[in-house]
């Protein structure tokens, strides 16, 4: 969101986020990670009401279904980030060149 302040406040409650298409998607991938079991097609359409595409539905689905990978891979395996700036150097990698 270029401001940390505003993105830790928006990872923190999705529902604050400043763009209407990001709440909608970090509000879906709290549901997605917190309630699998009540996710329906009600809440793809919230997503394609605030002018998400089909395509970044999808992708939404695949970023969440991947940390969910990475966070049981981390947990069984033991794996840690190094160092703050260890983490900030992937997540700038990631930004520049995207999940998938």
């Amino acid at each position: 969101l270029g401001n940390e302040t505003l993105t830790r406040r928006t990872l923190h409650d999705p529902a604050s986020a400043p763009d209407g298409k990001l709440r909608a998607a970090l509000l879906f991938v709290q549901k997605v990670s917190q309630a699998p079991g009540t996710v329906s097609a009600g809440d793809v359409r919230v997503l394609l009401e605030a002018g998400v595409s089909p395509q970044g539905v999808a992708g939404v689905i695949y970023v969440c279904f991947l940390f969910a990978i990475y966070t049981r891979l981390s947990d069984t395996l033991g794996w840690e980030v190094p160092s703050a700036a260890a983490f900030d150097a992937g997540a700038r990698s990631l930004l520049k060149r995207g999940y998938l």
